[in-house]
Parts: structure tokens; sequence; C-alpha cells
């Protein structure tokens, strides 16, 4: 049973506004919001000098569950998200078996009710192979379609390399579609190229070469232009290069964008100068690209050219990390740190707490149609982070949470500290004390909106 829970005189930070207020919880939801008397069936929690914010949303993460989970599961990775204020999340297909059928989404859904510390959803995958089953489906039901991680299985998996799939899907699809968006000829053309000069062994730093903007520019906007010929609902996973940024509105609310993007966080917090020293460790695709590619990103979030941020969390192991260029497996751990990271940004004046929020908490919500999420608001489910932005840490292994041991931040030292983590009105974190009696929720979302009406 969820406790009757009050936070007392936080920092609110919510749809544009700071302001100190105490908010209630009780069942789940927030009951009240504003200066509250403390009851005797209160649990009370002192929010004085702490900021609460939504709880996070993470669009895209790769939790490995199922056949994966030598590299992370569904409770160890929604553990770590939850400790880093992460309280709903939306996995990636590439699981094994790859989630190509209804009937493995719904097995997936099955193993997160029992494992799941934070609310779930997740892709349903399409390729070539299963392009004709997706499409006689009513794709409504599903909070959205992606080729994202499919390209591991093997070649020819990215829509964004096969227009006339891409086409087909575009033509007939009612749900989000989200895609990885690299050009594989151009990237398999450059591999050829340095793999003559180096063998297997390429050095890490001309992984941006490799998987260049050329490749991710080219690859976006044909998706863009066929999205557009069929008025179809394009999101673009990962955006990587300042060029791509110029691709995207910032002149229509969100609710009216029928394309949009995200950029993840290690593409704002990485550039290609970090390789020298973090190596294979900093490979993902797409590649961390160029200190202008960086500060563009940035630029691009802040005018709302980009809609939201993710992790595009990927734990791999350090042996399938730490080989030669072709061996090495793409992606890192991010999820427990997601939100120190752009909280790091908020203290070098780069970005402001308000933007933070809009970007990890009520866009995610808006983008996929969740319904009462990402806000708080009375009547909304209690997914709230309190946060102290004055209490500096250092990611260490002692504190890691990822069932992979290992993070790219390892030896950060973040200025800012989760402190207690609520989901679904349940108090799952607590100061480093864990409650994990109560599993989280899958995420209820609905689409029938004007986006949909061609």
């Amino acid at each position: 049973m969820k406790d009757t829970i009050l936070i007392k005189t936080a920092t609110i930070v919510n749809e544009g506004q700071i302001l100190v207020a105490d908010v209630l919880m009780s069942n789940g939801f927030i009951e009240q919001i504003g200066t509250i008397d403390i009851k005797p069936n209160h649990k009370v929690i002192d929010g004085t000098g702490k900021h609460l914010f939504p709880g996070i949303i993470d669009g895209q993460v790769h939790f490995r569950d199922p056949g994966l989970i030598h590299k992370g599961d569904l409770y160890s990775e929604s553990k770590a998200a939850v400790a880093g204020g992460v309280t709903s999340f939306i996995d990636m297909p590439n699981t094994v078996p790859n989630i190509l059928t209804v009937e493995n989404l719904n097995e997936k859904y099955d193993i997160a009710s029992k494992k799941s510390l934070a609310n779930y959803s997740f892709f349903l995958g399409v390729n070539g192979d299963n392009i004709d089953d997706i499409i006689k489906t009513d794709t409504s039901q599903f909070i959205g379609v992606s080729d994202d991680g499919l390209y591991f299985t093997k070649k020819g998996n990215l829509l964004a390399d096969n227009p006339e799939t891409m086409e087909k899907l575009f033509a007939n699809c009612r749900s989000i579609i989200a895609i990885h968006s690299e050009k594989e000829a151009i990237v398999e053309k450059n591999e050829e190229t340095f793999r003559e000069k180096y063998g297997e062994d390429i050095p890490a730093k001309f992984h941006p070469i490799i998987r260049s903007t050329e490749g991710c520019y080219d690859a976006t906007k044909r998706a863009i232009d066929l999205a557009k010929k069929h008025d179809a609902r394009l999101h673009i996973l990962h955006l990587t290069t300042e060029a791509e940024t110029h691709l995207f509105q910032n002149d229509i609310p969100l609710q009216e964008k029928k394309i949009t993007t995200e950029v993840s966080v290690h593409h704002l917090w990485f550039s290609d100068k970090d390789y020298d020293h973090l190596g294979m460790l900093i490979k993902w695709n797409p590649a961390i690209k160029t200190e202008q590619d960086r500060q563009g990103l940035l630029k691009a979030l802040l005018d709302d050219r980009i809609d939201i941020i993710t992790t595009d969390h990927a734990p791999h192991t350090l042996e399938e990390k730490q080989q030669s260029y072709f061996k090495s497996m793409s992606g890192a751990p991010m999820v427990q740190h997601t939100l120190n990271c752009m909280l790091e940004f908020y203290k070098q004046g780069l970005i402001s707490l308000e933007k933070i929020v809009e970007k990890m908490c009520h866009n995610p919500a808006t983008l996929y149609s969740m319904t009462n999420r990402g806000f708080i608001r009375e009547g909304y489910y209690a997914d709230l982070t309190l946060v102290d932005l004055n209490s500096p840490w250092t990611v260490s292994k002692k504190n890691l949470l990822y069932k992979c041991g290992w993070s790219p931040l390892e030896g950060t030292t973040f200025q800012t500290e989760i402190k207690q983590t609520f989901v679904n009105g349940n108090l799952v974190y607590d100061n480093g004390q864990w409650n994990d009696d109560l599993k989280g929720m899958s995420i209820a979302f609905n689409i029938t909106n004007d986006l949909w009406k061609h």
C-alpha cells in the first residue's frame, strides 16, 4: 500500500516556474499542491532547500531484457534509473529475441511488470522482414515503432538505408516512427578506407569520421522528406550533428509537430577530444562528434529545434567494450547520471532549471502522449524527484548501480545529488535506501489527436 506523503517547503520547478510549496501525494497521485497542514497520517519529508522536479522520462534506453541480461536487466537498470531521478522509460527492441511481434512485445511487458522499479513502455521493432505484418496491425496500440539497434542483428535493418521500406511504413503507420538515422553505405565505405590503413585496430578517434556527418545528415534529410510526403509522424533518435539541427522546426508548439528529434546526454557531455583518454568506452552509434557539433546540439536544444533529452542507455560489459574497433560494442551506460549531467550544465550557466524540466519531463510526456505524467499537477501520477543542488559527490565503481559495473563518467564530480525519487507515489529511492516492494506501471498513452488526421 502506498503511503500518504507530504513534501514540505520544496522549491518546485514545473511548467516554466519556480516556487516554494508543499506537495501531498496519496494513492499514487498528487493530491494537493500549496500550503498544506500536517496530519497524523502523513509521512512528512522536509524539502527545505531542495528542488522538486517531475520524474525524468527517458525516451530511449536499452535495458537488455530479455536475452542479454549479462549486460543489464529490467531490475538492475531501472534501479539505476530511479537513483538518477528517472521514473519512466521507453525501451528499444534490440533484445534477444528482437521485439518484432506483438507476442514478443507482450512478453516483455510481462517481464517488466515483475522487475521494473520505474514505469515502462516499449517500442515495437520494425525492419524489412516484418514491415508487411506491421502495416496490417493497428499500430495506434503502440507507443512507437523503431528500427534502433536492429542493425546489430544483421545488415540492412536500418530504415534510413531502405527508402522503399520506409515509405511503405510512413504511408501506413499510425504510431510514432522512431528511427536511427545513418546511411550504412556511407559508413561501410569509410570503414573499408580505414581498415586498409589500420587493419582491425582502428583508433577510436576515427569513429566520428567513419560514422560521419554526411552519413547522418543525408539519412535524416531523406527520412524527413519522405515523412512530409506521407504526412507521417517521424521521430529522429539521438541527433549528433550541428548540420542536422537545421532540418527541424522551432516555430510551432511541440503538440503540433509531426517531425521531432532528441539529443542523448552523452552527445552534449563528450566531444571528439575525449576519445584520446576514453577510447572505445565512448564508442556510440551514431558517434560522438566535434566540439562544434556538441555546442550546436546544445543551441538547438535551447531554441527548441531539439525537443527532448534521452540517454540511449546501452550497457555492455567492460570485456565487450575493451576490444579492437570492429569488435568493441557500441553504447555505454548513462541513465543513473543523466540528470546530474544536465544540472552540471545549469551550474555552468548554460541552461536553466526550467528548460531542463521541459526537455526531460514535460516534453517526453507530450511527445509520446503519456497520460497524466511529466508534470507536477494535481491529479497526475506522483512521479517526483527531490534534488540537492549543492551536494558534491564523485562517480566511482562503489556507487554505480549498473549491472555492467562501469561508467565512462567514473572520476567525474557532480555538484548535485538526487536525494529521493517517487514512482507513482511510492518512495522507491531515499538517500541510498530502497523500497522495491512496489513495481512500476505500464505507461498509458493516447495518440488520438489532430496530428493523426490525414
